[in-house]
């Protein structure tokens, strides 16, 4: 979701690129979560960290403490920034208790994620 939400607002502005120390299928929830605020990740796939961890990155952000625990070093001048949020994978219950956890990480995201990144690079 934060992948979708960056590439979507801030897209002109940044190189985006998501990986997970476990990476996994894209959830269904999170697509139909990120489909009600009209961004399609559908076509998104899952990468694993180890696959980018040649690349230089100016900034990388971990979302979850597993990741941040689990987080390689980057080469270069790399800055890691830790937003902590719950994973919405973790979530029990019916089809709509679960989606609505998956809206309240994405609505979280979208505001400090997004927040975060207009504020550190002055964008509006």
């Amino acid at each position: 979701m934060a992948e979708g939400l960056t590439r979507h607002y801030l897209g002109d502005y940044f190189d985006v690129f998501s990986a997970g120390t476990r990476p996994k299928v894209i959830d269904a929830y999170a697509v139909k979560a990120m489909a009600e605020i009209g961004i399609d990740i559908a076509a998104q796939n899952s990468k694993s960290v180890d696959s980018l961890i040649s690349k230089e990155f100016d900034l990388v952000i971990t979302l979850c403490d597993d990741a941040k625990e689990a987080c390689p070093i980057f080469p270069g001048k790399t800055e890691i920034i830790h937003l902590g949020f719950k994973d919405p994978a973790d979530a029990v219950g019916s089809d709509e208790e679960i989606l609505e956890v998956f809206r309240k990480v994405r609505n979280d995201i979208q505001e400090r994620l997004l927040g975060n990144l207009k504020e550190k690079y002055s964008l509006v």
